[in-house]
């Protein structure tokens, strides 16, 4: 088929990658898996930390990271050519005629692909021999009813089986019919019939677990592919559409240049073209300073020599680093010492000022991130019940990943964006004497038991592991609360800013982190306006901290949302917190508005001796 509609690449990572479905104009679709992506298409991305991450998690066999196809590079393939975008199948494969409610799959023989050469978007299933239709063929839809388990397997809901409550049909089979009762357009009111023996049921029983139960079919429809191994999982009735019918796994870090010299440093910022220079003959020609000045003070064969160093290194045989899952320590090492970053580098620029005004006992520093530049893979998804709040590839050890491909993952989408960013590092010891204090170590233990309970709901084991502690709370929701009040004042939406957390307590030989940078992540040119870091001087971040305090020290949900316990229940898991105060979009938040508590930050009425800050005018903590 041509290509049908346009997603921008980080849509492939976040919102509709592979394993997910999505809506054309005239049918609902499944990306498929990367066996079937035109590689040619992909253009790699160059960042070898991301890629020694990726590799930590899914295998040495992982060669790249490669953006999702385009459809268009100047080579004179025209993008309404087949074979280009991202590869789609219908799904899924029940469709029903919207007017007689026949109920059929799309290889049944009873609707009929109408392909419209000339606009590939009108392409669409229609049901020729419906008998209630006048005129024209009515269009078929797509039936709204899945199966999905936390494997990540996805299917059909069994019609047959399901309408005859797994026995056989009486009349020896026949045809299907879904149609309405009422009004409201719910489950309750939908009712799917044999034409053969007249037997129906309500679709509300398909949610019903105590009235349909079967057992999850394994299988992987953008693999197309059962898994060969017995699903332990329940499959649950979803809807199409639904936001737990997808949840992607990703893995991102900030591009730091690696090597000590100008040259080096200039070869992996443009490596993307340079691999491609195969002898001294081309490199003499390519990078002529007439055609290409960045290499005009460096002799070519310098030059040619530190591109063949390059290759060698990334050709030789890859194991994992013992620190290649550890993606958050070396941006902090270069973020507390600013000084060290190189200058004149295109994607990463820092510049130290003053901590904020009047909170000079909070914080040790302030660094702008005057250019950025942010790498992300897409490594897995899950079905409904999210796993994806990953920061670290050594968290990946969850066995509900699901695979891209067939076979091991030779490469993984990913896309690169560049902006702007603000880190804020606290003073190390003013943390540690406010964790040390009866009134957050009470409410530490709180979220500790709301930790157990909530892994223990999702069957995730251990249950004591993974806890983030609660310096990570204090961190995660101070970024949030600064968040909000930067979209208001630094012109970027909301949903384009996103949070890094570094936290970790001190261990042995093992430096403690507190700090957090906020920064722009915008695909297009909104991500380098320049309007964030403008707001990092000490006077006016002063203010803005400030007023983020006074904002949160009353919320608009209160007394329910200050009275709200992490240990309350175990489908949530935060404190004093609420979609009015300090929850964030899903593209800006690590940890998907979890571990968070506004009672960290300042007094709230339920708790007034937690707050690392006293009061919203407070000189300190």
């Amino acid at each position: 088929m041509n290509s049908v509609g346009q997603l921008r690449p980080s849509q492939v990572i976040f919102t509709f990658g592979v394993g997910a479905l999505t809506d054309l104009p005239a049918m609902s679709v499944l990306i498929m898996g990367l066996d079937e992506w035109d590689v040619r298409r992909c253009h790699e991305i160059n960042e070898e930390r991301l890629l020694a991450a990726v590799r930590a998690c899914l295998g040495t066999q992982v060669e790249a990271l490669r953006q999702p196809p385009v459809d268009w590079d100047g080579d004179g393939v025209q993008p309404s050519q087949p074979g280009l975008g991202v590869p789609v199948a219908a799904f899924p494969r029940w469709l029903r005629c919207p007017v007689c409610g026949t109920l059929a799959t799309v290889d049944g023989g009873v609707f009929k692909l109408q392909v419209d050469d000339y606009r590939p978007e009108r392409t669409c299933y229609v049901h020729e021999s419906c008998g209630s239709a006048k005129g024209r063929a009515p269009q078929a839809v797509a039936v709204r009813f899945l199966r999905a388990c936390r494997h990540g397997h996805l299917g059909d809901l069994a019609w047959f089986d399901f309408v005859h409550f797994d026995q056989p049909c009486a009349k020896g089979g026949g045809g299907l019919r879904l149609y309405e009762t009422g009004t409201a357009d719910e489950p309750a009111d939908l009712f799917v019939e044999c034409t053969g023996c007249k037997r129906k049921r309500s679709l509300a029983e398909a949610f019903a677990r105590d009235r349909y139960q079967p057992a999850c079919t394994g299988f992987h429809p953008h693999l197309r592919r059962r898994d060969p191994r017995p699903c332990a999982e329940e499959a649950r009735t979803i809807v199409l559409g639904a936001s737990n019918s997808w949840f992607p796994i990703v893995l991102s870090v900030l591009a730091l240049p690696r090597a000590e010299d100008k040259l080096g440093r200039l070869i992996e910022e443009r490596w993307a073209d340079l691999k491609d220079v195969t002898s001294l003959e081309v490199a003499r020609f390519a990078l002529n300073p007439k055609r290409d000045a960045a290499f005009a003070e460096f002799a070519i064969e310098d030059v040619w020599n530190a591109i063949a160093a390059k290759r060698a290194a990334e050709s030789a045989p890859q194991t994992p680093a013992a620190d290649a899952g550890d993606l958050k320590t070396p941006e902090w090492e270069i973020f507390t010492h600013p000084l060290r970053a190189p200058k004149g580098l295109r994607d990463f620029q820092l510049r130290e000022v003053a901590p904020p005004a009047s909170f000079e006992t909070c914080f040790t520093r302030t660094v702008l991130a005057e250019r950025l530049r942010e790498v992300r893979a897409l490594i897995g998804f899950n079905r409904i019940e999210s796993r994806g709040d990953f920061t670290d590839a050594e968290a990946v050890v969850d066995d509900r990943r699901s695979p891209l491909s067939r076979h091991p993952e030779k490469w993984v989408p990913a896309t690169e964006v560049r902006g702007e960013g603000l880190f804020l590092q606290f003073r190390e010891e003013a943390v540690v004497q406010w964790l040390a204090q009866a009134a957050p170590l009470h409410r530490s233990r709180a979220f500790f038991a709301g930790h157990r309970q909530w892994r223990q709901l999702r069957r995730i084991t251990p249950p004591d592991a993974a806890f983030p502690g609660f310096r990570f709370v204090l961190l995660h929701s101070f970024a949030h609360a600064l968040l909000r009040q930067l979209a208001l004042e630094c012109g970027y939406s909301a949903a384009s800013l996103r949070e890094r957390i570094y936290s970790r307590d001190a261990a042995d030989g093992v430096e403690p982190m507190a700090g957090v940078l906020l920064y722009t992540a915008a695909s297009d040119s909104e991500g380098t306006l320049g309007g964030l870091v403008s707001l990092g001087e000490p006077a006016t971040l002063g203010r803005i901290l400030r007023s983020t305090f006074a904002a949160m020290s009353v919320c608009g949900s209160d007394p329910l949302c200050a009275e709200h316990a992490p240990n309350l229940d175990a489908r949530t898991l935060h404190g004093a917190c609420c979609h009015a105060c300090l929850f964030s979009s899903e593209t800006s938040c690590e940890r998907g508005n979890r571990y968070l508590d506004r009672a960290t930050l300042v007094p709230t009425f339920k708790d007034a001796d937690i707050a690392f800050f006293k009061t919203p005018q407070s000189k300190g903590a």
